[in-house]
């Protein structure tokens, strides 16, 4: 019997439904556990491949789903916290860990032995009897193997093991890289001369901003967060701090020095294209794409030339209303990127009598909270109990225990809002825990991040609209997780097909601007008040604004994604200048730019999960606006029939059936493009 361990990651979680012990963890604590947690991992595999047993769907497949429990409970601590809660101790654990994980992975998925047993299954699978999930968890792992370099010849796969393993050493070192020129920039401003045009919420913010950082009373700081940059670039009259707050926002990633991610995507980009070509692939896009709903360049092309010269076209129009707005102020220089939101803004104003301050008071985040649990309530009878004596990894964690209509327990939900240094930008979901019954007695516990400035000691976070969609954005994939019902680990919640995904997500979006919703859970901070009606009527009237400018941001970062991938020279390019010369190609405007540049685009660079992927919200996009239309045509975005049926063929089956199916099943056919081109204005008049 082995001695008792000290290392908490290592001792059963007894706390409040199995959460980790938060507080007694240390960045120390993780190395030695995940070398107990492989070992345990592979003496698992091997006794499943050394069995003397003929391969069956029970012993083998079944026994590979339940393995590595400990590993997998460690790896999502581990990422979480990396990604919310980091340091530079838990940072040098990340980079310490990258190659021998990633090693795992590849003897995971090249163990010859165990490969055998379920390609033998998978020869049978036609005459076992196998239930549909059972047929779906042998055909997704098969091809979990054979997309890992199970069926390459020996010396390949020891390159393959090389290339994977260095890629996970490069993902790690860009996603700290975009990490240390965010939390390293900070705008100060220190007069009131500065803070021009700067309303109360985005001073308040500012004011929070430097207090978290030390600074002395009256002194506010813009940081590179989503939710600072975006308010500043609308608001701030300071042409001159608007570009440089800009430059630093756009040029993250690019900067000689320790964080320089030019050399690593390059790196990158070249090992992927190795990768596909040990598959048989021309380029890393055709590897890619694949295995999604897409499944090819030109399907996905397809869809973003749709929307490209539509979308560039509304933003000439809004280019043009921005100019205007420039020469009757009796400014006459050209519009550049850093004033588009600032005159955007004050078009808004003018042609619809909308701005954005007036609208942010009646969407205070706790109400905007408790908005999300009520829609989930109502349409899927969830009810969201806050448990504040339950600690999380970080204060501003806010934990709830999820309970079905009969006060089952379904889960736990952790609400992670705010931006901070230690936290990488953006909003995002992950597991601490996958539901699943095989081999499993426990609920599964979802997490959701934001980024939303916080407000003041004692005053409330303000969101904007677009604050608002992201919250129920991230929600949606929580629900995902949430109501999860199958039998596998591997099938469970939001493991489904990249490009099905976001479904979940975007079509949960839709609540947010429903005005039953509004007019319950939009009220002033102050008064209480519903939000008027009136303001309901321009936000309607609004919609479509601007939609030109982030239609075509988005898209330009699809296609640069897209494009970089499709190369099939072996080594990578110089990003910028392809980058550059791509939407030159394109005819992107400069003064519109892109969502995200090559230096500092996560989703494709700090793992593979959206590499050739960032189409996918649009592809998402057209399935949501298609399946939300079953609850217009319902006459209810309440119907419950209709929520019943979403639950039941898309938030419930996890991937254990083929998303187009899944869909089909929800809707009764496949989806149709036109009310995603009419949700942004496209169709033409």
């Amino acid at each position: 019997m082995s001695a008792p361990t000290t290392n908490p990651l290592l001792q059963d979680w007894t706390g409040p439904f199995g959460l980790p012990p938060f507080a007694a963890i240390e960045a120390a604590h993780f190395s030695p556990a995940f070398e107990q947690a492989l070992n345990e991992h592979r003496a698992e595999l091997d006794a499943i491949a050394s069995q003397s047993e003929a391969p069956s769907f029970a012993n083998t497949l079944a026994a590979f789903d339940r393995s590595g429990r400990l590993l997998t409970r460690l790896e999502h601590l581990f990422y979480s916290l990396a990604a919310s809660a980091s340091s530079p101790e838990i940072q040098a654990v990340q980079r310490a860990l990258a190659a021998p994980l990633a090693a795992h992975n590849n003897a995971v998925y090249m163990h010859a032995g165990l490969f055998q047993r379920v390609h033998a299954v998978y020869e049978q699978r036609a005459s076992l009897g196998l239930s549909a999930e059972q047929l779906r968890l042998l055909e997704r792992v098969h091809l979990d193997f054979v997309r890992a370099g199970a069926q390459l010849a020996p010396e390949a796969q020891a390159r393959y093991a090389q290339v994977m393993e260095r890629l996970a050493e490069l993902n790690t070192q860009f996603g700290q890289n975009v990490l240390a020129d965010e939390s390293g920039f900070r705008l100060e401003l220190r007069s009131e001369e500065e803070l021009a045009g700067l309303p109360a919420f985005v001073r308040a913010a500012a004011a929070q901003a430097a207090a978290e950082r030390g600074l002395e009373a009256g002194v506010h700081v813009i940081t590179l967060s989503r939710s600072h940059i975006v308010p500043f670039l609308t608001f701030s009259e300071r042409r001159d701090l608007r570009e440089q707050a800009w430059r630093a926002w756009v040029g993250r990633g690019e900067k000689a020095g320790a964080s320089d991610n030019r050399a690593i995507a390059q790196e990158i980009l070249s090992l992927r294209q190795e990768q596909a070509r040990l598959h048989g692939h021309a380029c890393y896009a055709d590897f890619a794409l694949a295995d999604t709903m897409a499944g090819s360049r030109e399907a996905v092309l397809g869809l973003l030339n749709q929307v490209w010269e539509p979308a560039k076209a509304a933003a000439e129009g809004e280019r043009q209303a921005l100019e205007g707005m420039m020469a009757s102020l009796d400014l006459h220089v050209p519009l550049e990127a850093w004033d588009w939101r600032f005159y955007a803004e004050k078009v808004r104003k003018a042609r619809y009598d909308l701005e954005e301050a007036e609208v942010k008071p009646y969407f205070p985040l706790d109400a905007m909270v408790q908005a999300l649990f009520d829609c989930a309530q109502r349409l899927f009878g969830l009810r969201f109990v806050h448990r504040p004596e339950v600690a999380g990894y970080h204060p501003d964690v806010q934990v709830y225990e999820v309970r079905n209509a009969d006060d089952s327990l379904r889960g736990v939900f952790l609400h992670d809002n705010f931006a901070r240094p230690t936290k990488r930008s953006g909003a995002w979901m992950n597991a601490m825990r996958w539901q699943a019954r095989n081999g499993m007695d426990c609920v599964p516990i979802i997490l959701n991040n934001n980024n939303f400035a916080k407000g003041a000691p004692g005053e409330p976070t303000l969101l904007s609209f677009d604050d608002a969609r992201t919250l129920f954005h991230e929600f949606g994939h929580g629900l995902h997780g949430l109501l999860s019902e199958v039998e596998f680990e591997r099938l469970s919640g939001t493991q489904v097909l990249r490009d099905f995904v976001e479904l979940p997500s975007q079509i949960f979006e839709h609540w947010m601007s429903e005005p039953e919703v509004l007019k319950k859970h939009a009220r002033h901070y102050q008064s209480g008040e519903p939000i008027p009606d009136s303001l309901l009527a321009k936000l309607k009237a609004a919609e479509l604004f601007n939609q030109g400018y982030e239609t075509v941001r988005y898209t330009a970062s699809a296609l640069v994604d897209l494009a970089v991938h499709s190369r099939s020279e072996a080594e990578g390019p110089d990003v910028v200048a392809f980058e550059a010369e791509c939407m030159a190609a394109y005819g992107l405007p400069a003064a519109v730019g892109m969502n995200h540049r090559l230096t500092h685009f996560q989703h494709l660079f700090s793992g593979a999960s959206y590499a050739a992927g960032y189409y996918v919200y649009m592809w998402a996009e057209v399935l949501d606006c298609d399946g939300f239309e079953a609850f217009v045509e319902a006459g209810s975005a309440f119907h419950a029939p209709t929520a019943e049926r979403l639950r039941r063929c898309i938030l419930s089956s996890g991937n254990s059936q083929e998303p187009g199916a899944a869909f089909r099943a929800f809707r009764g056919r496949d989806p149709v493009v036109q009310p995603m081109l009419k949700s942004r204005g496209l169709l033409p008049a």
